[in-house]
């Protein structure tokens, strides 16, 4: 495809986004709840798209895909698994708005810290959601860079594009803080599901129709329709991947902080059914596209490329091409925007406020600004890496968030959780995780969540059991989780 279209439909993009940013904004951002969470107040819509923007990055149409090209539809039950997932909200989602109403948590870690009565948990947790969620933000700016850099085949560079990326990221964070970013959240995520859903659609009309389209995959990739099929998603693989995806929405801080910004419990659920939704449609695109890129690139060495390969084909329209494309990086840049608020919210909060507790609202907001750039700028030198399948990467990055699991079940559903125990089953789990990432060794052929998960859930049950629980603080925080759940039933 050519390089002006590419550079063309970057630029309407970025005019209709900074004009929705802008106009997003109610006000000066003077504290941390208008900033980082929209002052709670954000509507049902609003939340639902934004939710969507947040969690369905690259990771969709450039990493599924890729997934599905590489193992078949394998990759299919491992995204649905993570929709069956998500269910976990009907259960944490209310607790963590009540909470939050409550006593005015601005991020996961604060109210992990406030609730087990100890500031070295919030402290520890935040710095363990920087190390992994960093790389994760990095993953999001290298689908930028594989997805122009394969639709122009190298007129525009990897190292343009996740540039690009970074610096709208930074922009649309800096505005509005998160009302700039759920408002153009908004706009992204209806691109995404409107221009993805016809392109495929036209793709499999080109290819022949629904029929002739699944009976060309059964005869020439007869793997890519059964599991394990070529092997790929063995039992072990599928665990490792599937895992980190059933607990992403409680694990991953930047989606659980997105728990407390609707206005209302009504908008808690319009976002939650909106998001299920959304995700079904988005994963069904997804999925077909991988298999339409292996019908027609059949020898693709790195499966990240099937959807950049698709785009600049003659299957597809130059204007549906640029469409999804912009909804492709509108993805990402969301994903990216919504790490950088809440590791930001989450240094300034549970780390600089812990060693400044006189620091004012004003100054707090003034030290998560700052940070905002940082992180994206280490995003971008780990992006820069280029490591293959950003699937399977995205997953990495997430099986190290999985040791905090344990801690937020027991913050509302154990009395008896530790602050202790809380500390080493992040400290000691997160480290094995890291190791195991980093050396990429397979210990009994398992991935590393699931030591870290099973580790995680070991220790903070025994050196709780060995410790003295905060008995007034659970007491308390738990009393009006339980009032507040008898109200909502009632109503």
């Amino acid at each position: 495809m050519e390089t002006s279209w590419i550079w063309l439909g970057i630029g309407v993009y970025v005019a209709f986004a900074m004009i929705t940013a802008f106009l997003s904004r109610a006000g000066k951002s003077e504290d941390m709840q208008h900033y980082f969470l929209g002052d709670r107040k954000m509507g049902g819509f609003v939340s639902a798209m934004s939710y969507s923007a947040t969690t369905y990055s690259a990771f969709m149409m450039i990493g599924l895909a890729g997934l599905t090209y590489a193992g078949g539809v394998g990759a299919l039950g491992f995204e649905l698994i993570y929709l069956m997932g998500v269910t976990l909200v009907l259960i944490f989602g209310p607790r963590f708005w009540l909470v939050g109403q409550k006593y005015g948590y601005v991020t996961p870690s604060e109210m992990l810290g406030h609730r087990y009565d100890s500031r070295s948990v919030a402290v520890v947790t935040a710095l363990t959601s920087c190390v992994f969620l960093i790389p994760y933000a990095a993953v999001q700016l290298a689908g930028v860079g594989y997805l122009v850099s394969g639709m122009t085949d190298g007129g525009i560079s990897f190292v343009t594009g996740t540039l690009l990326a970074t610096v709208l990221a930074i922009v649309f964070s800096l505005i509005a803080g998160l009302r700039s970013v759920a408002w153009t959240d908004s706009l992204q995520s209806i691109m995404m599901i409107i221009g993805a859903t016809l392109v495929v659609a036209f793709v499999i009309h080109r290819l022949g129709g629904v029929g002739e389209f699944f009976g060309s995959l059964s005869a020439d990739h007869p793997g890519h329709l059964s599991v394990p099929g070529n092997g790929f998603f063995s039992l072990s693989m599928f665990i490792g991947l599937t895992l980190p995806w059933v607990f992403f929405s409680i694990s991953n801080p930047q989606v659980s902080q997105r728990l407390y910004t609707p206005g209302s419990m009504k908008d808690l659920r319009r976002m939650l059914l909106g998001f299920m939704f959304f995700g079904l449609v988005y994963t069904l695109v997804s999925v077909i596209w991988g298999f339409a890129a292996r019908l027609h690139f059949p020898n693709l060495e790195n499966g990240d490329l099937a959807t950049p390969m698709l785009l600049a084909s003659e299957l597809v329209p130059t204007a549906l091409g640029i469409i999804v494309m912009i909804g492709i990086v509108a993805a990402a840049v969301s994903t990216i925007d919504s790490i950088m608020l809440t590791l930001s919210s989450m240094i300034t909060r549970d780390v600089y406020h812990v060693a400044q507790p006189a620091a004012s609202e004003a100054k707090q907001l003034a030290i998560g600004k700052f940070v905002l750039p940082v992180i994206a700028l280490l995003a971008f030198g780990f992006a820069q890496l280029e490591l293959d399948l950003i699937a399977v990467l995205s997953v990495s990055a997430s099986a190290g968030l999985l040791v905090m699991v344990p801690a937020i079940i027991g913050t509302f559903f154990w009395r008896r959780g530790t602050a202790a125990g809380v500390l080493a089953s992040t400290l000691v789990a997160g480290l094995v995780v890291f190791v195991l990432e980093v050396t990429q060794t397979r210990l009994l052929d398992q991935g590393s969540g699931v030591w870290g998960l099973a580790l995680a859930v070991i220790l903070y049950v025994g050196v709780s059991l060995a410790t003295r629980p905060p008995q007034q603080r659970a007491s308390e925080f738990l009393d009006h989780v339980a009032e507040g759940m008898r109200k909502r039933k009632a109503v």
